[in-house]
């Protein structure tokens, strides 16, 4: 599965920084099963599942500056995304299935501007989670 969000934080400080951090994780199993049967049925079960997140998370802080008195404009900005992930599960023994699903995001901008007397900037802060999933059984029958 691939799952995405989005988080919208404003930040006040008296001067304006940006962070980045990434952390990637990746976890990964692999499954072996061989069962032996009577009549010399061998069944083995290959499982492989990888996992994997990516994080990134971008901060800006508001500035605010104060000057002389004029009007206030404010003005918003809206982004939508859309993205499709595809998760394809293959079976050795005959069929193969393909699932697609599709994440709408949104993401969200407000810009405000008070023009002397204060002027803030408000930035938005994007968090995105990504996962992938693969995953393959292997079916193998001997008989003797």
């Amino acid at each position: 599965h691939a799952h995405a969000h989005t988080h919208t934080h404003t930040h006040t400080h008296a001067d304006a920084r940006t962070r980045t951090h990434t952390h990637a994780h990746t976890h990964a199993q692999a499954r072996t099963h061989t069962r032996m049967h009577p009549h010399s049925h061998t069944r083995t079960h290959s499982h492989s599942h990888t996992h994997i997140h990516t994080h990134t998370r971008a901060h800006t802080h508001l500035q605010t500056h104060t000057r002389a008195h004029t009007p206030t404009v404010a003005c918003a900005h809206i982004h939508t995304h859309t993205h499709t992930h595809t998760h394809a599960h293959a079976y050795t023994h005959t069929r193969t299935r393909t699932r697609t699903h599709t994440h709408t995001h949104t993401h969200a901008r407000a810009h405000t501007y008070t023009r002397a007397h204060t002027r803030a900037h408000t930035h938005t802060h994007t968090h995105a989670h990504a996962q992938t999933r693969a995953r393959t059984l292997t079916y193998t029958h001997t008989h003797t």
